[in-house]
């Protein structure tokens, strides 16, 4: 918030912090040990009663940090259009995060999809321990700091149950997330601020979320809350392969998580997305219509299915939905036709859940805003990182491993500008190791 006078009552914080940071999630954490390891004074800032809310959150199934794939496939994944943030990565990849969390006494190891989880699993072990060390390097935590922006004299401004705080920092790093569930902290309030000083934001949207689908009525009411299990799912050229769960007004899964960004992009050029789903994709289309071609005698349809393909009830369910919305009977079909249906259900989505309900967010500050260090050309001195930035990733590991690789590129960034200011600050013939 830029203002031309102190507001009545604001407190003017009289400290000698070198660095601000500004968001107690990973990226904001890993910002704080950055600068702090590196013999800067720190004080981070939270609105929260406590940091790190939604990475509790993402742990309760297992906090999934990162990915054991070889890296040029895991850089593969982002959506990202900046360079930095992939030498981010490289600069700090998944083998150099799961170093990081074993020297905090937290051992990792490698599942069978190739996620890699802390062996004690939960996030609150890893937090307690990460939280101990940031203590022990100095780092100051003020909880309950809601950012507004700047005053006119530069300074930070935050609300607090006590009022309004001004605090001058020689750099600054945000890290106040994106705007997916607002009610552990991230709701994007950031961006007017930055709006106010002309960067721009591309428009924050629900990334690994699930999608809306017009079912029917019958359909939604026997189906949802059942799986499909063992699916493809295609959109354009992109296929992702795992599981979705029916819901009462769409689909929800990992499946569907891996192809947010061209399901919101389908979704953003024409209004509707049409997916392909391939319900038995381990078996091809002439093997499907060879088992299909078999005579079913007095069998249902469904128990033919069943027992011929093993598809379940849910399966099976979803080929009728088809089939009457196309206005032609499954059981009228030929063994070819139904084969062909079995290996691309038409799956028409009208939208993605909100931005409340989603893992994580897509948009925000775009990447060519930032110079190479993630500072914001637009205001000197001050970095960002996290999901506060324009880029897209899968679940997986590959939004903890962005989050903490930024929040570490961004805090070298402010490290490196803290110490060329004091060097010329110098007088002539000085440098920092003489003075």
């Amino acid at each position: 918030m830029n203002v031309d006078l102190e507001p009545p009552g604001c407190q003017v914080e009289q400290s000698n912090l070198r660095a601000a940071v500004i968001g107690g999630g990973p990226a904001g954490l890993m910002a704080a040990e950055t600068l702090a390891s590196g013999g800067v004074s720190v004080a981070l800032y939270e609105r929260m009663p406590r940091v790190a809310r939604k990475l509790l959150l993402a742990g309760r199934g297992g906090l999934n940090l990162t990915h054991s794939e070889p890296l040029p496939a895991f850089l593969s994944r982002y959506h990202a259009d900046g360079p930095q943030f992939l030498s981010a990565i490289e600069a700090f990849p998944p083998a150099a995060l799961r170093a990081w969390c074993e020297a905090l006494g937290q051992e990792t190891f490698v599942g069978s999809s190739g996620r890699v989880f802390p062996r004690a699993m939960k996030t609150s072990p890893l937090l307690r321990a990460w939280l101990r060390r940031l203590e022990g390097l100095g780092v100051e935590v003020r909880l309950g700091h809601l950012w507004r922006g700047w005053d006119a004299e530069g300074r930070l401004m935050f609300d607090t149950p006590e009022g309004q705080v001004a605090v001058a920092a020689s750099c600054t790093v945000l890290a106040l997330g994106g705007a997916s569930w607002p009610r552990l902290g991230a709701d994007g309030s950031w961006t007017a601020p930055l709006e106010r000083d002309g960067v721009r934001i591309a428009p924050l949207a629900p990334s690994n979320c699930g999608v809306h689908v017009s079912w029917s009525e019958m359909f939604a009411s026997r189906f949802a809350g059942t799986p499909l299990k063992r699916i493809a799912v295609t959109i354009g050229q992109k296929t992702a392969r795992g599981e979705a769960l029916i819901t009462a007004d769409g689909l929800e899964g990992g499946v569907l998580y891996a192809l947010s960004a061209p399901i919101r992009k389908a979704l953003a050029a024409s209004g509707s997305a049409d997916l392909l789903l391939d319900l038995r994709p381990d078996q091809t289309l002439d093997e499907l219509t060879q088992r299909l071609g078999k005579l079913r005698g007095k069998q249902s349809l469904a128990t033919w299915l069943r027992k011929s393909l093993r598809l379940d009830a849910a399966a099976v369910g979803l080929l009728q939905e088809a089939a009457h919305k196309a206005e032609a009977p499954l059981a009228g079909m030929s063994a070819e036709d139904l084969a062909s249906l079995i290996k691309a259900v038409t799956i028409p989505v009208t939208g993605l859940a909100s931005i409340e309900r989603a893992i994580s967010t897509a948009g925000g500050v775009r990447l060519d805003e930032l110079d190479e260090t993630f500072m914001l050309r637009a205001r000197p001195g001050t970095f960002m990182a996290g999901e506060m930035l324009d880029w897209d990733a899968p679940t997986g590991g590959y939004l903890l491993q962005g989050c903490f690789a930024t929040g570490r590129a961004a805090a070298l960034g402010a490290q490196a500008y803290v110490v060329q200011r004091q060097r010329d600050a110098l007088p002539a013939g000085l440098n920092a190791e003489t003075s």
